[in-house]
C-alpha cells in the first residue's frame, strides 16, 4: 500500500486535485475573506495614496477595487471552490471547467477593452432640424458680470443676507440692468437677433460686444479690418489680439456654454413647485427664458434634446411644460403647435424616462408610470459588485437625488388644484388622464427619444424592483428609511463640498427641491437660500435668450487651451498683460489651494475618511472644468492647468512678475501631479473625474434611454492624452519627483492608447466632435509615449485625416459623428460651408499632422492652413458654425471658444515648429 518512488528521469505524477479543500470549506474563506477586506480593512492605507502597486490593504472605494493581497485571496479561493466542484462532479465536467476557465482568461486579456467605444451605429440618424424662416430679436438691457463684482451682485439681488462662498475666481452672471437697458449693448440689429433656420447656435454677440466696448473705454486697440496678414504667425497674431479684447477682469474667457433642451426645463419645475419666487428667477429672467425656448421651437411644433437635434418627445415635452409654466396661455399659436407634435407622438407617455420624472414631481404623472429608483441601495456594502458608489459621477449625483424624491414619492402640493397642471394633464395626453393605467407605461418610449434602448436586463430588473414596491412590507419601509437618511445627508455633504454648486445642473437643481423638501417646505431654511444664490451661475444670456448651460460654466477649460495657444504661437511676450492676468487666474483656480478655497466649508470635505463617505476622490491641487468653487477636479482639466502653469513660467514676463510675487510653489505643483497618478486607471487609460469602479455590464443596467454609455467613469483617449501632456511637462521640469511612477504610468498609457484605436487608424472622440477632435489627441498622446513619428499607429491616423479632407483644404463633421459613431462627412453643410468643412475640426485635424511633423503631409498641411487663413474675418474672428461639443454620445453642447482657440492654435504651431522642420 505503499508508493513506490518513480525512477530518475521518469515525469512526475499529476498533481492530486483531491487535496484540494472542500467547496464549502473554498466557499467560506472566500466569503470570509470578502468580509474581511471589504469592511474591517477598506480604506486601511499601505502606502502614501498613489503609490503603486499597493495603496489599501482592503477595499478602495475611490477606485472601485480591492488591494493586490485581497484580489489574490480571492482568486485563489475561488479557483479551489472552481476546482473542487468539478472535481467532485466528475473528471468530465473538470475537464470542460477547465476549459472554460481558459477561455474566459483568454476573453480577459484579449477581448475588446471596457472602454474602446463600439461603432458605428447600425441605425444612424436620418432626420434632420427645421425651423421657420423666422428672424427673432431679443431685448436689450442684459449685463455680464464676474468673479467678485458678480458675487456683490448676486447677494444684493437675492438679499436674504447670506454671503457666497467659495473662490469668486471665473465665477460669471448676468443680471438686467433696468436703469439703462439701451446702455449694455449697442442698439444694432445684429447684435440682438438670432435666426436658427441660418443657424440654431448663437454667436455670443452680446457679451462679445460688451467686452469689445469695455476694452475700447479702458483705451485698448482694435485690430483694423486694413490688418491684412501675411502669413500664418500673422494671421494667429491678429486672432490674439481679437481675443483678448474678450478676456474678463479675472483672467479667464466665458462664453456660451449651453446647447441641451433639457436643463432649463427641470429648473423651471422646481422653481414652480417651491413656490415660484421672483428672488429663485425674477421676471426679467423668465421673459428671457420664453424668449429661448420660443426661438428653438422647430417647424414640426417640438423641440430637440439640444439645439442642433431634431425633435425628440424629450425636448418637445420638457419645453412645453416649460413655456406653460412660465405662463404662456395653452392657446399660444406656438403651444398650439406644440402640442400637436406630442399627440403626433402619442402623447407624454411616450417620453423619455428623465422627462416622466419632472412629470411626477410636478404631478401630472403617477409615479406609478416611473420605473423604481430605489434609495435603498445606498446601503448595500461598498464591496458589493453592484453598488451605487461605482457609477460615474454624474450619473450617480443625479441619481441620488431622484432616489429620494422617488422614495418619498414628492407630488407639487397642489397639483389636484393648480389651474396649470389640472390642464396639463389634459394636453400632454391623448387619453382621459384618469383612465391611463400607469403601470403598463413604465418601459414606454418613443423610437426618437430611444438612443440606448434598454437592454432585457435592465427591464426585467425594474420589473422586479416594481414587485419590490408594492410586496416588500416592512423590510422596504425599514431599508427605505435607512435609504433616505443618508442620500439627505450625501446630498448635504455635496452641496458643501461645492459652494452649492453642484456637479452639474440637473443635480443642482434637483439638489435644491431635497433640501426644501425636507425642511418642510420653508423656502426660508437657509440650505435653500445658499441654493438659491447659486442659480445664476448656471444661466447665460446670448442673442437667443437666457439658457441653462450645462455646467456653470467652462472658465478654466477654454482658458488653459486658450493660454497654451497663445505660448506655443511664440506670441504670449507680445500680449504680456493678458498672459499675466491669465497665469493668476490659474493660480487662483487650483481647488482647495488658496487662502480663500481653504477657508470654505469644501476644505473640511478633504479628509480621507470624508471622501470615503461620500465616494470622492481626492480634489486638492486639481483643477476644474469651471471654477474653483465647483470644487470637482477632472483628469483632462487638471492637466491641462497644470501645462497651462508650466508653460508660462518662462515667459519674460511671467518671468518678471515672479520676481515680486508668486503664490504657485512647487508644492502645488505637486499636488496637482498626485491628482493625475492616482486617478490613472487599470487599463492604462484615464477616465475624467474618478477611476472606473465599475464594470463592464454596468451598461446592462442604464435606465435612461436617452444617454449612452453613462454607467460608469471609462478611460477616454482625450482624458488619457491630455493626463500625459500634464506628467511629461512635469517631469521635464521635476525630473526628481516620483520619476520611476511617471515613467511607468507613461508607458502604461502607451498601451491603452494603441489598443483602443481603430483599425482604419481613428480614435473615437468623445467629448467633441468627433474623429478629428480624437486623432488630435491620440497622436499627440502617443508622440509623448515616445512613439516614433513615422510609426505604423501614427502614420494611420494621419492617412484617415488626409482621406476626409476636403477639396478646399477643410475638414467637417458635426455631433453626428458621435451620435452614429461613424465620420459625418458631409455634415457641416448645414452651418460650415458648402463644401462642408468647418473652422474647428479643421483645426483640430491640423493640430495632429503638424504634431507629427512628416514631409508627406506639406501639401495638405499648406491647403488646411491657407483654409483657415481664408475663412478669418476682417475683425481678426472666425464665423461661429456648428456645435462643437458632445457629452454622453448623443447630446451636442456648445463651446463659442473654440473658433477663436484652435485656429490660433493651429496656425501657431504651423508658423513654429511644422514649417520650421518640414521647409
Amino acid at each position: 500500500g505503499v508508493r513506490r518512488p518513480m525512477p530518475p528521469g521518469h515525469p512526475a505524477p499529476p498533481a492530486d486535485i483531491s487535496t484540494l479543500p472542500s467547496p464549502l470549506v473554498s466557499a467560506l474563506a472566500f466569503f470570509a475573506s470578502v468580509w474581511v477586506f471589504g469592511q474591517i480593512l477598506a480604506g486601511k492605507p499601505i502606502r502614501r495614496l498613489g503609490q503603486r502597486p499597493l495603496r489599501v490593504w482592503g477595499y478602495d472605494n475611490s477606485r472601485g477595487e480591492f488591494s493586490v493581497p485581497a484580489a489574490a485571496i480571492f482568486a485563489a479561493s475561488s479557483l479551489s471552490f472552481f476546482l473542487g466542484t468539478l472535481h467532485y462532479l466528475g473528471s468530465a465536467y473538470l475537464y470542460s471547467g477547465v476549459c472554460a476557465l481558459g477561455v474566459f482568461i483568454y476573453w480577459c486579456v484579449y477581448g475588446t477593452p471596457t472602454s474602446k467605444p463600439s461603432g458605428p451605429r447600425p441605425q444612424p440618424i436620418r432626420r434632420e432640424p427645421q425651423w421657420d424662416d423666422k428672424t427673432w430679436t431679443f431685448e436689450p438691457g442684459w449685463k455680464c458680470e464676474v468673479a467678485t463684482r458678480s458675487h456683490f451682485i448676486t447677494e444684493n439681488e437675492v438679499g436674504n443676507g447670506l454671503k457666497l462662498t467659495g473662490e469668486p475666481a471665473g465665477r460669471q452672471m448676468w443680471y438686467f440692468d433696468q436703469k439703462s437697458p439701451e446702455g449694455s449693448v449697442s442698439k444694432a440689429a445684429e447684435i440682438l437677433t438670432s435666426k436658427p433656420a441660418t443657424n440654431p447656435n448663437t454667436s455670443d454677440k452680446i457679451f462679445r460686444n460688451q467686452q469689445i466696448e469695455k476694452w475700447k473705454r479702458k483705451g485698448g486697440k482694435v485690430p483694423s479690418s486694413d490688418w491684412k496678414p501675411k502669413d500664418a504667425l500673422d494671421a494667429a497674431r491678429k486672432g490674439i489680439s481679437f481675443y483678448e479684447m474678450l478676456q474678463c477682469d479675472d483672467g479667464h474667457w466665458a462664453g456660451d456654454y449651453g446647447g441641451p433642451h433639457f436643463l432649463m426645463p427641470g429648473m423651471i419645475v422646481v422653481w414652480y413647485v417651491t413656490g415660484k419666487s421672483d428672488k429663485f428667477l425674477s421676471s426679467h429672467k423668465r421673459r428671457a427664458m420664453i424668449h429661448y425656448l420660443r426661438v428653438h421651437q422647430q417647424k414640426d411644433g417640438g423641440w430637440g434634446t439640444h439645439i442642433e437635434s431634431p425633435s425628440t418627445m424629450f425636448g418637445s415635452t420638457l419645453c412645453y411644460v416649460a413655456l406653460r409654466l412660465l405662463g404662456v396661455k395653452k392657446d399660444d399659436p406656438q403651444l398650439v403647435k406644440g402640442r400637436a407634435f406630442l399627440h403626433g407622438q402619442k402623447g407624454a407617455l411616450y417620453t423619455a424616462s428623465w422627462c416622466k420624472f419632472y412629470l411626477c414631481v410636478l404631478g401630472v404623472m403617477d409615479w406609478e408610470g416611473h420605473n423604481s429608483i430605489p434609495a435603498e441601495f445606498w446601503m448595500l456594502p461598498d464591496w458589493f459588485p453592484f453598488h451605487p458608489g461605482r457609477l460615474w459621477c454624474h450619473c450617480r449625483m443625479v441619481y441620488l437625488p431622484m432616489s429620494y424624491l422617488y422614495g418619498i414619492r414628492f407630488v407639487y402640493k397642489d397639483a389636484e388644484t393648480d389651474p396649470v397642471t389640472a390642464s396639463l394633464r389634459e394636453e400632454l395626453y391623448c387619453e382621459p388622464y384618469d383612465s391611463i393605467d400607469w403601470d403598463q407605461t413604465r418601459h414606454w418610449v418613443a423610437p426618437m427619444d430611444n438612443y440606448s434602448p434598454k437592454p432585457w436586463t435592465m427591464t426585467f430588473a425594474q420589473d422586479i424592483l416594481a414587485y419590490w414596491e408594492r410586496y416588500g412590507g416592512w423590510l422596504r419601509k425599514i431599508t427605505r428609511k435607512w435609504g433616505l437618511n443618508y442620500t439627505i445627508e450625501y446630498m448635504a455633504a455635496e452641496d458643501l463640498q461645492t459652494n452649492f454648486c453642484d456637479i452639474g445642473p440637473v443635480n443642482k437643481v434637483l439638489n435644491m427641491l431635497c433640501t426644501w423638501v425636507h425642511h418642510g417646505g420653508d423656502s426660508r431654511c437657509e440650505t435653500f437660500q445658499r441654493h438659491i444664490l447659486r442659480v445664476p451661475d448656471y444661466l447665460w444670456v446670448a442673442e437667443d435668450g437666457m439658457k441653462m448651460q450645462g455646467y456653470n460654466g467652462s472658465q478654466c477649460w477654454d482658458t488653459s487651451f486658450a493660454l497654451q495657444a497663445v505660448a506655443e504661437s511664440g506670441l504670449a511676450d507680445e500680449f504680456p498683460e493678458m498672459t499675466r492676468k491669465g497665469y493668476k487666474y490659474f493660480e487662483r483656480t487650483q481647488i482647495l489651494s488658496t487662502r480663500i478655497s481653504k477657508s470654505s466649508p469644501a476644505y473640511t470635505y478633504e479628509t480621507s475618511e470624508a471622501r470615503k463617505k461620500y465616494y470622492r476622490h481626492v480634489s486638492q491641487g486639481g483643477w476644474p472644468f469651471s471654477t474653483s468653487a465647483h470644487g470637482w477636479p477632472i483628469s483632462d482639466c487638471t492637466s491641462e492647468g497644470l501645462k497651462a502653469m508650466l508653460v508660462l513660467r518662462d515667459c519674460k514676463c511671467i518671468v518678471e512678475m515672479k520676481q515680486t510675487t508668486d503664490l504657485m510653489t512647487d508644492e502645488r505643483y505637486y499636488n496637482a501631479v498626485n491628482v493625475l497618478l492616482t486617478l490613472q486607471n487599470f487599463d492604462g487609460g484615464w477616465a475624467t473625474y474618478e477611476n472606473n469602479r465599475g464594470y463592464w455590464w454596468y451598461e446592462m443596467l442604464n435606465p435612461s434611454e436617452t444617454f449612452g454609455d453613462i454607467m460608469i467613469d471609462y478611460s477616454y483617449v482625450e482624458c488619457t492624452t491630455a493626463s500625459l501632456g500634464g506628467l511629461v511637462a512635469f517631469h521635464k521640469r521635476y525630473p526628481g519627483h516620483r520619476s520611476k511612477e511617471i515613467r511607468d504610468s507613461i508607458q502604461r498609457a502607451r498601451k491603452f492608447l494603441k489598443l483602443i484605436q481603430r483599425k482604419d487608424g481613428s480614435w473615437y472622440g468623445s467629448w467633441a466632435c468627433c474623429f478629428t477632435y480624437a486623432a488630435w489627441f491620440g497622436v499627440e498622446g502617443l508622440l509623448m509615449c515616445g512613439e516614433s513619428k513615422d510609426s505604423k499607429n501614427i502614420r494611420s491616423c494621419i492617412q484617415f485625416l488626409k482621406k476626409h479632407q476636403n477639396p478646399n483644404g477643410g475638414w467637417g463633421e458635426d455631433f453626428r459623428s458621435c451620435f452614429d459613431k461613424a465620420y459625418a462627412k458631409d455634415s457641416m453643410k448645414m452651418y460650415g460651408d458648402k463644401q462642408g468643412s468647418g473652422i474647428v475640426p479643421t483645426a483640430w485635424a491640423l493640430l495632429a499632422i503638424t504634431a507629427a511633423c512628416n514631409p508627406e503631409d506639406k501639401q495638405c498641411v499648406e491647403k488646411g492652413v491657407k483654409y483657415l487663413m481664408n475663412r478669418q474675418l476682417p475683425s481678426g474672428d472666425w464665423p461661429q458654425e456648428g456645435i462643437s461639443g458632445v457629452f454622453n454620445r448623443s447630446c451636442g453642447i456648445t463651446y463659442t471658444a473654440y473658433r477663436n482657440v484652435f485656429p490660433i492654435w493651429a496656425l501657431g504651431r504651423y508658423a513654429n515648429e511644422f514649417k520650421a522642420h518640414v521647409h
